[in-house]
């Protein structure tokens, strides 16, 4: 949706550059998802060392010699340090932002180190796996992900990155909610694809979309009397194309399927009414596709 709606806003015709810019666009998530989750191992890291250079001092107070390592022993820093799946990831997409970035790791450890969740857990002189997830996941959610500096720094870095920033985070937090002990790890970096079937389905959406734009336009149009054309959002009628597309060329991929994936995109790309306007046409839509037998699903339940 993205790639289609740049293409409209730079008036390109470049299918095979702009299919080229879609998957490079994609690669980029799992970087960035990547970076995030290492930005958890770098954080360790970054105390571990600060807390080896304190007690090596000349003048080390006793509690400098004896630090509290409660946060650099959690649990969960453990198991994604020792994480094939994560190790390969990491060494295969050369993800090394931290090592180049490292303020902003000082930065986001001096936050953790002033919030309640640390302060908290710090306290407590027991420890469990629970407890570290519980941190880990507060964290995340509440002191890294919500950091200012932090989404400047991912901003600039890569500017396709903006708009997949509240997915991955979402992603990780699910992971870390369900992260096991170690000996029972079930931590697994996900794939950008199933597999080769569901890469093609990306680009042959892609394709079928934009080189079909006029014709799947002609779907909607005559069933928004109310609307001027003009006054449709740009990001809603691209939503609409694609719609309309999956409905009429993959007659694999159920209605509700598609129903429910456009209306989430709708309200969460778009104005706030999208998702009701949107429902309201691509409920009339596949009556009278069913009806004039245009829309042909094959499998059983795929209506």
């Amino acid at each position: 949706m993205q790639t289609i709606y740049a293409m409209h806003q730079n008036g390109s015709d470049n299918l095979e550059k702009e299919e080229k810019f879609l998957f490079y666009s994609i690669d980029n998530i799992q970087d960035l998802y990547l970076t995030m989750i290492s930005s958890l191992l770098e954080i360790c890291k970054k105390e571990t060392q600060f807390l080896h250079l304190s007690s090596q001092k000349h003048l080390a107070t006793p509690a400098e010699r004896q630090p509290n390592e409660k946060f650099i022993k959690n649990s969960i820093f453990q198991i994604l340090a020792e994480n094939n799946s994560l190790s390969i990831a990491l060494e295969t997409r050369k993800i090394d932002a931290w090592h180049l970035h490292e303020d902003y790791i000082l930065l986001l450890l001096n936050a953790i180190k002033e919030s309640s969740f640390y302060q908290k857990y710090m306290s407590n002189p027991e420890q469990s796996f629970e407890e570290d997830r519980e941190l880990i996941i507060d964290l995340f959610t509440e002191v890294i992900v919500p950091n200012e500096k932090l989404y400047e720094f991912l901003e600039d870095d890569k500017l396709t990155w903006i708009d997949d920033i509240p997915m991955v985070n979402t992603q990780i937090i699910k992971q870390l909610k369900a992260m096991k002990p170690i000996e029972n790890d079930n931590f697994r970096v996900p794939k950008l694809y199933k597999d080769n079937e569901d890469r093609d389905f990306v680009k042959d959406l892609f394709r079928k979309t934009v080189l079909n734009e006029a014709a799947l336009a002609k779907e909607f149009v005559d069933k928004t009397p109310n609307w001027d054309s003009d006054r449709i959002a740009e990001v809603d009628t691209i939503i609409l194309k694609m719609a309309i597309c999956e409905f009429l060329k993959f007659p694999s991929i159920p209605v509700k399927v598609t129903l429910n994936e456009y209306l989430e995109l709708a309200k969460e790309y778009s104005t706030p009414k999208s998702s009701i306007f949107i429902n309201g046409i691509l409920d009339n839509l596949v009556k009278e596709l069913e009806s004039s037998k245009k829309m042909i699903k094959a499998g059983r339940g795929l209506m």
